[in-house]
């Protein structure tokens, strides 16, 4: 074995050493830096040779700089990230949705319906006082009012997630194209796999960006040979082998408000959040706000038709010299219980009263209604013919297809037991008007002229029976919600919605903690340690020394064989 074989050795370890304090100085100066993983200079020993009888070492070759990671805890963080994401953002609609029920506050609609039931029951003690009927009606203006208020409050949180949706799609957009761009740039510098150094700056990019991308929506990745590493939302592939596919919004309603679905450039499939943030968005929209709204909806119409069953068969202190239903059917000679009113009327009858106002003799007609299926069913041109053949009065049919009742000079028309509700469905002599939470009110025809209030059931002005029925409303069973009442249906949905919430709340904490369980696992593999480095330097400092003081050595013996 020469001198030169040792210098040789020698010259290899001062390379190998000045490189690892090169790697754990990048260490240092990115310690702060956030996404950066550790680097790591992989040394391995040289090929030993042969020198006579004796097989010598070859000292150190450097093997390559790679990152220090753990990939198996990376896809587990990508599914935790999507997670604890989604339950953020449901947690953040809950909140929102609670502050806009607002049951805690003072003109929240528990205390509008309160308000309302409680001016009922003023006008069934004194019916005969025309004020507490004017009151009555302006407490279920502002209950209707309270009621459309709430569901345009919610529908604007519903609007309000497109932007947030369009916001994170082109986020994440950016982030697969950038993905891509990167794979490409490491499978070039890493020479297609074939290099045994990772080019570390880079790769630390394209985790960040998959970290982020992870929390907008769920992925799946798997690292090529190459370097490159394919991207996948379930079945979908977003990144894959040098081509990529971005995503689509793709508009549409849903309960009245615009709402967007997200579907892939290429292939066009519909994605399916099941988490991440705009997964998050798009449950809290369209399950939890949209739920609520179809139980708001719920309430209201059965709000509004059960409480006009009641007033529709009663009587106000005066009576209609002519009046027109409020809704319309679809077709005039279609039964009534299939002509597209919102709430539909059953097998029954009902009293029409023609009251000489002169006298205030009445005379009663009971008018059928023929819906139990046997047979031809009574249609809207059917009840036009009943009641167009009553004396003393005329029905009509509008050109917009709703009913109209007139009575003749000196006449007027009263309505009592109505066990049909036909004529609430045809909204007639009814308290409140439209079908649910967009567009409930106060019968106009009320607003002008409080008198046509139903209080009584024809007993005259001190008659409050109606009154009281309609105060008893709430507390009364309601075959439409399975026998639960109006008051405990609305209690149970505001109960139920706060004990999602704070079940979301609850979910929410525990992702995020277990999330960051798994960060503070990635930083004790992938942070950099200043301690760490530090005591590397100076290992890498003194192997330096050491290499030189074998150079320095063989040099002398270089100049002593020389000088013989």
């Amino acid at each position: 074995m020469g001198l030169s074989t040792i210098l040789s050795t020698a010259s290899r370890s001062l390379e190998a050493f000045t490189a690892g304090i090169q790697v754990a100085g990048h260490n240092v100066a990115n310690a702060n830096t956030p996404g950066y993983v550790r680097e790591e200079l992989k040394l391995e020993t040289a090929q030993p040779f042969k020198e006579g009888d004796l097989i010598l070492g070859a000292g150190v070759d450097v093997a390559g700089v790679q990152q220090r990671i753990d990939r198996y805890l990376e896809t587990r963080i990508h599914t935790a990230n999507a997670d604890a994401a989604s339950a953020s953002e449901r947690q953040k609609i809950y909140e929102q949705l609670e502050r806009e029920i607002g049951e805690l506050g003072d003109d929240d609609l528990s205390s509008r319906m309160n308000a309302f039931v409680a001016s009922l029951e003023e006008v069934a003690n004194q019916p005969e006082l025309s004020t507490l009927s004017l009151n009555a009606v302006e407490q279920g203006r502002q209950l209707a009012d309270g009621i459309t208020s709430l569901r345009t409050r919610i529908d604007e949180l519903r609007k309000s997630s497109i932007n947030q949706v369009s916001a994170l799609v082109s986020e994440a957009n950016g982030l697969i194209q950038s993905i891509n761009e990167l794979n490409t740039q490491i499978s070039q510098l890493e020479l297609g796999g074939n290099s045994d150094s990772e080019v570390g700056a880079l790769r630390s990019q394209r985790y960040a960006a998959l970290n982020r991308l992870s929390e907008i929506i769920p992925i799946q990745t798997i690292e090529q040979p190459n370097g490159a590493t394919d991207v996948y939302h379930g079945p979908e592939f977003l990144v894959q082998a040098g081509k990529f596919q971005q995503l689509e919004e793709e508009f549409s309603l849903d309960r009245g408000v615009l709402v967007q679905q997200i579907r892939t450039s290429e292939l066009g499939g519909l994605l399916s959040f099941t988490g991440g943030e705009i997964g998050g968005v798009v449950e809290g929209r369209d399950k939890i706000l949209g739920s609520f709204i179809d139980q708001l909806d719920t309430y209201t119409s059965n709000l509004i038709s059960e409480f006009n069953r009641i007033h529709s068969s009663g009587e106000g202190s005066i009576g209609f010299q002519q009046i027109i239903g409020e809704n319309q059917v679809d077709a005039t000679n279609v039964a009534l219980n299939a002509a597209g009113l919102a709430f539909p009327p059953g097998h029954g009858s009902f009293d029409l009263k023609v009251v000489a106002k002169a006298s205030g003799i009445a005379e009663t007609t009971n008018i059928a209604i023929d819906l139990d299926g046997i047979g031809p069913d009574s249609t809207l041109e059917d009840l036009r013919a009943q009641l167009d053949a009553v004396d003393n009065i005329s029905a009509s049919i509008t050109a917009d297809r709703r009913l109209r009742i007139s009575a003749d000079s000196g006449f007027e028309v009263r309505f009592g037991n109505d066990s049909s509700g036909i004529l609430s469905s045809l909204g007639m002599n009814t308290f409140f008007a439209g079908s649910d939470s967009t567009d409930v009110g106060v019968n106009p025809l009320l607003l002008s002229d409080p008198r046509f209030f139903a209080a009584g059931q024809g007993g005259g002005p001190a008659d409050g029976r109606n009154a009281v029925a309609m105060a008893r409303f709430l507390d009364e069973p309601v075959a439409a919600l399975g026998g639960e009442t109006l008051n405990g249906f609305y209690e149970n949905l505001v109960a139920s919605t706060a004990q999602a919430s704070a079940l979301e709340s609850t979910m929410s904490s525990g992702l995020t903690d277990y999330q960051a369980s798994l960060f503070n696992q990635r930083a004790q593999i992938s942070g950099v340690s200043l301690d760490e480095e530090a005591v590397l330097i100076l290992e890498y400092q003194a192997a330096y020394q050491a290499a030189a003081r074998i150079i320095s050595t063989v040099d002398e013996l270089l100049t002593l064989i020389t000088s013989l």
